[in-house]
């Protein structure tokens, strides 16, 4: 007769499509229950709505069917809360540790020194095996509406059924933990390391989530430096598809160390239709060819209002994204409208993306989203 202890040892071969473990592991199998040959499974999955959700019901059936005696299966799925996810995750990050620890005394030795960028020691997501695409997303200035589209696009991607993450490196103009409706403060694992929140599925890191209130960050630029560092070794980074870097505007600190430290990362440029902005984004980019770090292309952001019938109103005039993206030779990958329910989405923590599916602003990222990914694969 199966047994609670057979039961387990199957659903430990059952592995979640999002994190790549088992789901014993990843403490997703809440309770079994045992009639006779008949097996119900209580499975709690990372998020709600979780598109794979019929994949692992599928599979955690089919495990559990091979067993001896068992002639019914049933399984109950339900969501995780926050502690649980965060336990999930924790476990997902100490399975990759493991998995990427160093064999040889000189791995060891250089463990945690950071010397190697691109190795494992510093962060998996920086391994030379990573499957992550790190992109940064730029502006020359500020008050282009950066974080807007870094946050929008990451929801969009995950729309598209990749796992994102979100670094918000804009330390002094930190943002993304309100516009994500990521407002909590920090919480650690055993391994000492942060659990990064997970609004709308996005994986995000902020200021937002170290400091009290709405706190100024003051500090000098090295700082900066160190802060990026951190935050790739510690936290506790579930496997990314894609990893949005939201740097601060212009050409300080920060970008220099994303181009010299993070030469993989490839960029996105954010700017508006005017001309000015089109040139300050000019010298982003000209740090950006330095380093030779690839530009995937160009958003233009409020770039119109929508108007009846069709028409547009081009409130900060036309053509500096166009005239960009063919300055740099790359493609101009979206004019985003300038529509109330962006805003208004913003300042809620709930993306546009989500808010007001079905606007023009909606969709126009989508596309971009589906325009990135392509050129990121290429």
């Amino acid at each position: 007769m199966v047994n609670h202890g057979m039961v387990l040892s199957a659903l430990g071969t059952v592995t979640d499509p999002e994190l790549h473990y088992d789901i014993v592991t990843l403490n997703m199998v809440r309770n079994i229950g045992i009639q006779g040959d008949e097996v119900t499974v209580d499975v709690a999955l990372t998020v709600k709505g979780c598109p794979l959700h019929e994949r692992i019901e599928t599979d955690v059936e089919t495990a559990v069917r091979k067993l001896p005696g068992v002639a019914e299966v049933h399984v109950n799925l339900d969501v995780m809360n926050d502690e649980e996810r965060r336990t999930a995750f924790a476990r997902a990050f100490q399975q990759s540790q493991k998995q990427n620890a160093p064999t040889s005394n000189a791995n060891r030795s250089a463990q945690g020194t950071g010397a190697d960028p691109g190795s494992a020691s510093w962060s998996p997501l920086l391994a030379k095996d990573s499957k992550t695409v790190l992109l940064g997303i730029a502006s020359g200035k500020g008050g282009v509406g950066k974080s807007t589209v870094t946050a929008n696009l990451a929801v969009a991607l995950g729309r598209l059924g990749f796992r994102v993450g979100v670094m918000d490196m804009d330390i002094y103009g930190y943002s993304q933990g309100r516009m994500l409706g990521a407002t909590e403060q920090a919480m650690g694992n055993e391994q000492q390391k942060v659990i990064p929140l997970n609004p709308h599925g996005v994986f995000v890191v902020s200021m937002g989530m170290f400091v009290k209130g709405n706190q100024a960050v003051v500090w000098r630029g090295p700082m900066l430096g160190k802060m990026m560092q951190q935050f790739f070794t510690d936290i506790a980074w579930p496997q990314l598809d894609y990893l949005l870097i939201d740097l601060p505007p212009g050409t300080g600190d920060v970008a220099l160390d994303v181009a010299t430290r993070l030469p993989m990362a490839s960029l996105v440029i954010v700017t508006t239709p005017q001309i000015v902005a089109k040139e300050v984004a000019m010298r982003t980019a000209d740090v950006a060819h330095r380093a030779e770090q690839r530009i995937l292309g160009v958003v233009e952001n409020m770039s119109y209002i929508p108007l009846a019938g069709g028409q547009r109103m081009e409130i900060f005039g036309s053509g500096g994204g166009e005239e960009l993206s063919k300055t740099l030779s790359v493609p101009l990958l979206g004019q985003v409208p300038m529509e109330t329910s962006v805003r208004e989405g913003g300042d809620r923590g709930v993306p546009v993306f989500l808010s007001a599916p079905d606007s023009e602003a909606s969709q126009t990222f989508l596309q971009i989203a589906q325009k990135i990914d392509a050129a990121a694969r290429a």
